[in-house]
């Protein structure tokens, strides 16, 4: 359970493919078809839908845990690359405008 732990040593690299993804891409479909069952047997009163639905919420929850770690470390290098791709930006125009004068 330690691997799982924000910002855990053992996520390296968000370029490459990871146990991380691999799981949130069984959990995903299992949830989106579990809540999908869930909640049409719910509307049909069936006892078994409560069950896929908290079956459901519970591998949501997982997926949320196990991919977010890496999706912020995603998140936080994009931002840094989009601030100084707009530093370099509001230079190149202000050399433009510059040189116009």
């Amino acid at each position: 359970m330690d691997k799982l732990v924000k910002g855990s040593p053992e996520i390296v690299s968000y370029k490459e493919w990871s146990w991380e993804d691999l799981m949130a891409c069984i959990l995903s479909p299992l949830a989106y078809f579990n809540g999908l069952a869930g909640v049409a047997l719910l509307f049909l009163n069936q006892w078994t839908g409560w069950v896929l639905t908290i079956n459901a919420l519970a591998l949501g929850a997982a997926m949320f845990y196990i991919i977010d770690p890496k999706l912020s470390r995603l998140s936080s290098d994009f931002e840094k690359k989009q601030k100084e791709y707009l530093e370099e930006l509001d230079r190149m125009i202000e050399w433009e405008n510059n040189s116009n004068q």
